[in-house]
């Protein structure tokens, strides 16, 4: 069962796929009918979940789980990964490789691989104070408050001396 993205309760998990480029504007609405119809029907254990999205940026996908009144279920976690590389094949997208980093450059959003983000923080390209999208928050709370942060207050520091 799909709910606004503002009624999930802060405990709620929450899943972020980050995408290696923008959504085009002409697979927006496909996109969200594609999510609108796959929440609809997600389930754990015959149970339905209530669940949301967001496509923050135009770049990212967010899954919202309220797991108050029915915890999802291995079956149903599959599902949703299955689902989303249905998206990647659909839509041309790389969006479970977790050896990326997107970040923002002024008002830009760059994705680039570990590699070139660390190099490019060792050459002072970037700072300790560059914005990251730290993708292994998992709640709503979280999401909310420490999904963009400067790199010091994240995972990404280490990339940093």
């Amino acid at each position: 069962m799909i709910v606004p993205f503002t009624n999930l309760p802060p405990e709620s998990r929450v899943w972020i796929y980050p995408s290696h480029r923008p959504f085009r504007e002409e697979e927006l609405e496909r996109l969200k009918e594609a999510l609108t119809n796959f929440l609809a029907g997600w389930t754990a254990h015959n149970q339905a979940l209530e669940a949301s999205f967001e496509l923050p940026f135009n770049r990212f996908i967010v899954l919202g789980l309220n797991q108050e009144k029915v915890q999802a279920s291995g079956c149903s976690i599959d599902a949703s990964v299955h689902f989303i590389q249905a998206l990647e094949q659909q839509f041309d997208l790389i969006l479970l490789d977790k050896m990326n980093v997107t970040f923002k450059q002024g008002d830009f959003l760059s994705h680039k691989s570990l590699a070139d983000f660390k190099q490019m923080a060792r050459q002072g390209a970037i700072s300790k104070s560059t914005i990251v999208f730290n993708n292994l928050v998992d709640t709503v709370a979280a999401y909310q408050e420490f999904w963009q942060v400067p790199a010091a207050e994240s995972w990404h520091k280490r990339f940093f001396k």
